[in-house]
């Protein structure tokens, strides 16, 4: 078994693999607070890249795209546990403790940040419930998050801002953001709502920025980087066609030829 994601209690999932494991482009629509339990996640997103490595917590916040490559330790398993901030939860907390965004939240951009030792006894506490050896009521599970967020604020008092902002995402420069995200391979919807549109509004836009439309954009944008890969950093097509959002390896071949009128052999 490569890979396995189990849902532990509603919002509560455990994941854990045996050998490396690359997962699809996933769009991030809700906060969540995750702990490497074993081995190392290498996540990769539109700012950077980063490595989880044992018993580090991660704080990753909503609507962006991120792809991520699973190792096992030299035990050979991987572990991860992650547990879903949502929206109607963070509401219903912000209201029952009269908690107001004040300052939009400006702390490190960086996935993960150091944990305390609560944040980490918090984690192992998880332990039995993963194990099985005991079952979580709903009403156990409501209080394990909203656990999860009262220790989140003690250890930064800034993360009020970042939890709580319920604003929907403003419009944002489209040409900046899509040459920063062409190479995820998730559905134009979600292009639209991270850059703080409707669908058609983000296809008039991306329009009248790019004149071409969305699919068509990012094929050649793919394609272009392809070229540069191959030329000038002599990569092979089967090393990064899965990072440029290729699906297979003979689509890409096909649209190459298609693009530029010889074979990724022949430049």
């Amino acid at each position: 078994m490569a890979e396995c994601n189990e849902i532990i209690f509603g919002k509560l999932v455990y994941s854990c693999a045996f050998e490396k494991y690359r997962s699809d482009e996933e769009f991030i629509p809700e906060h969540f607070l995750g702990f490497q339990l074993s081995g190392e996640t290498h996540a990769f997103y539109a700012k950077g890249n980063a490595v989880v490595t044992e018993n580090t917590i991660v704080l990753v916040r909503k609507n962006q795209l991120i792809r991520s490559i699973k190792y096992p330790d030299k035990f050979g398993k991987y572990q991860f546990v992650s547990i879903t901030l949502d929206k109607e939860t963070l509401q219903q907390y912000a209201m029952e403790n009269k908690i107001v965004v004040d300052t939009p939240y400006r702390g490190n951009q960086k996935l993960f940040f150091e944990p305390d030792d609560y944040l980490r006894s918090y984690f192992l506490s998880l332990g039995p419930y993963i194990n099985k050896t005991k079952e979580a009521t709903p009403r156990l599970a409501a209080l394990k998050i909203r656990e999860a967020v009262e220790l989140l604020l003690q250890s930064n008092p800034d993360f009020k801002n970042l939890l709580f902002d319920f604003s929907e995402p403003y419009k944002i420069d489209l040409e900046e953001f899509m040459n920063q995200n062409y190479m995820f391979n998730v559905p134009v919807a979600s292009y639209a709502k991270l850059t703080g549109r409707s669908l058609s509004t983000f296809k008039r836009d991306f329009e009248r920025t790019f004149r071409k439309s969305p699919m068509r954009w990012l094929m050649e944008r793919r394609l272009d980087e392809a070229h540069y890969l191959i030329k000038h950093k002599q990569q092979k097509p089967a090393d990064f066609y899965l990072d440029l959002g290729f699906e297979n390896l003979s689509h890409f071949y096909f649209a190459f030829k298609q693009k530029f009128g010889v074979t990724t052999s022949e430049i």
